[in-house]
């Protein structure tokens, strides 16, 4: 069974926190170990993580990559999950990693969506269709292959070991799932699991400013790894990747087979 780390960058967030915390505290699979990376809080952040059991890493310089990057750098184990301190986990989100990962060794990266609350019906269809549909439906355009979504992703410790290197540590613009995304290696295997449930906050459609500070950084991102690989560049390693994955998959069920015989 796949080890599970579970990594959650927060920046005077800790309500929400140990909200998060309790949630993981409930999983039916309790993972084997939480991160708490304090990305420069003023409140309470790293007392409430320590009273939940969780690690705390802390990284006063302020950007949500560099949080994320220093959390998954000290994770110990297989799977490192990734959460934002907003996000409310369903009961059997680490058991999923864990099934998914052990199913299926050629998967290297999972994401699933997320439901909003703190608002209304019509804009929780709004924010689960057209804003987190969008970012998979655009952005997977741009990057080739299906983009992660930060606050419901996990990837195996190998897969963060061999994309580290090429994400953007020293630029603060950068949206942490997007820049990943962006650079790992479609041949690792990255799918989509709507099984994987997390509820998301509604903040981002509450103010204007946050909600263009996330639209313009996400615009950065793509400019800036776009001038780095081109786009048919990145469609064709993406198929190229799909198709790595696909012969892995297929060696890998005659070994199988083999053994069993």
């Amino acid at each position: 069974m796949s080890t599970v780390s579970v990594v959650i960058p927060s920046l005077n967030d800790s309500r929400m926190l140990r909200q998060c915390l309790a949630d993981l505290a409930a999983q039916t699979s309790l993972p084997d170990e939480i991160i708490v990376v304090d990305n420069g809080s003023t409140d309470d952040t790293a007392q409430v993580a320590v009273a939940a059991g969780a690690i705390v890493v802390n990284v006063p310089e302020r950007g949500v990559l560099r949080a994320t990057a220093a959390g998954f750098d000290a994770a110990r184990f297989d799977v490192i999950g990734r959460l934002d301190a907003d996000s409310r986990p369903a009961p059997d989100w680490v058991a999923r990693l864990r099934q998914r990962f052990d199913a299926d060794a050629t998967l290297m990266a999972l994401t699933g969506t997320g439901t909003f609350y703190g608002c209304g019906p019509v804009l929780r269809v709004i924010g689960k269709y057209v804003y987190l549909g969008g970012y998979f439906g655009f952005m997977g355009s741009l990057v080739g292959h299906l983009p992660l979504f930060g606050s419901n992703m996990a990837l195996r410790r190998v897969a963060w070991l061999a994309t580290r290197d090429r994400v953007h540590l020293h630029d603060p613009h950068m949206h942490d799932d997007l820049d990943i995304s962006f650079v790992i290696e479609p041949s690792l295997g990255i799918e989509f699991d709507g099984r994987l449930l997390v509820g998301v906050s509604a903040r981002p459609f509450t103010s204007f400013a946050g909600l263009e500070r996330r639209v313009t950084w996400a615009f950065h991102d793509v400019r800036v790894n776009m001038s780095e690989v081109s786009w048919p560049r990145r469609v064709w390693r993406g198929f190229r990747g799909r198709r790595a994955r696909r012969r892995d998959r297929r060696i890998n069920a005659e070994s199988a087979r083999a053994a069993r015989q």
